[in-house]
């Protein structure tokens, strides 16, 4: 997949058999799921048997497994309350559970990101600097009342910030972290599968 993305392999044997490859990604994909909710039952129940710390949080993590995931796959013949459509006992509980939980969660990494960004963002030397103005930048285009301040300054500046700072550094920078993280996690997985790395294994 790598090679056939730098090079033309349309009609070429690379191309004919990339569908297939992405095919047998969907497939192990699939397998890893169901072998990620089997690991987590396996863990939390071990847990819960042994009575470890934290054991009561486990068995709440066991129990929302199980409720979820049961009348999401039962069939919508039996009563429309199963499934994953409107109505669902499955969307009921992801609407009125999980979401407000997770949007809890990000609440509360909010202020962990801003006082981690009041520690970054000290002016302490030229690139802490620069860091620092280009935030204040890109949080005034962000914010609607620092967008209108913008605005009043010059029309174009929201443009050039969304052209120059968010479509260019910024986005060459995501790449760089993107291109190190694919790399790390294929050298990774190349890793688990000559048997090199154990550590998931617990050894």
């Amino acid at each position: 997949m790598v090679v056939s993305f730098f090079f033309r392999a349309e009609g070429s044997f690379l191309g004919r058999i990339e569908p297939e490859i992405l095919s047998w990604v969907t497939i192990v994909g699939g397998f890893t799921l169901l072998l990620g909710v089997v690991s987590i039952v396996r863990v939390n129940y071990t847990a819960v048997k042994r009575k470890a710390d934290g054991w009561g949080y486990k068995l709440a993590t066991l129990i929302s497994v199980f409720v979820i995931a049961i009348p999401a796959m039962l069939p919508t013949g039996w009563s429309d309350q199963f499934g994953r459509g409107d109505g669902s006992i499955y969307k009921w509980l992801f609407n009125y559970l999980d979401a407000p939980m997770m949007a809890t969660m990000f609440a509360m990494l909010a202020f962990y990101i801003a006082s981690a960004a009041f520690r970054a963002f000290r002016a302490r030397n030229a690139e802490a600097t620069l860091l620092l103005i280009t935030a204040i930048i890109v949080m005034l285009w962000r914010v609607p009342m620092g967008e209108e301040f913008l605005l009043s300054i010059h029309p174009d500046i929201p443009g050039w910030i969304n052209t120059y700072i968010m479509g260019g550094a910024n986005l060459a920078v995501q790449r760089g972290i993107i291109i190190g993280a694919a790399l790390g996690a294929a050298a990774m997985a190349l890793r688990i599968m000559l048997g090199i790395e154990r550590t998931y294994m617990g050894k």
